[in-house]
């Protein structure tokens, strides 16, 4: 498969797990300012994603989502780690790891499809940026 749509479905799968995760724990959160921290960062993810979706209708390309077991799998951890602490500081914690995941995912990535296009390049460098800013503002609610 062409690097560039192999880069562009990676980048759509990570944007799809940070949404479909932000959104279960926006219904799981009680903390008002916590939530307007994960609205925010629920429409950084549906921007990228979208971005996503137009480069790959470019090159005529539908984009590969996250299998149902995987997503299941990640509804179902998430429910069980937060059945006995919905704080933010818990909640921080699960998205640091979840963002630090990311981050390194997608490192590997760009390193693998060094060739592809600049602006998919780009396009992974503001995802890499945009999930390291995620740690750094979710530190600020660890307790």
């Amino acid at each position: 498969m062409d690097e560039n749509v192999e880069l562009l479905n990676y980048i759509h799968q990570n944007a799809e797990m940070g949404r479909d995760t932000l959104e279960q724990l926006l219904g799981i959160s009680k903390n008002e300012e916590f939530k307007e921290i994960l609205r925010s960062q629920l429409d950084e993810y549906k921007l990228i994603d979208n971005m996503t979706k137009e480069k790959l209708a470019a090159f005529d390309k539908e984009p590969k989502d996250i299998g149902a077991v995987t997503k299941a799998r990640t509804y179902i951890a998430i429910n069980v780690k937060t059945l006995t602490d919905k704080s933010p500081s818990h909640i921080s914690e699960m998205l640091i790891q979840g963002s630090t995941m990311g981050i390194i995912d997608i490192t590997k990535k760009m390193k693998e499809h060094k060739d592809a296009d600049k602006e998919i390049v780009d396009l992974a460098n503001k995802l890499l940026a945009f999930e390291q800013r995620n740690v750094d503002e979710c530190k600020k609610y660890l307790q």
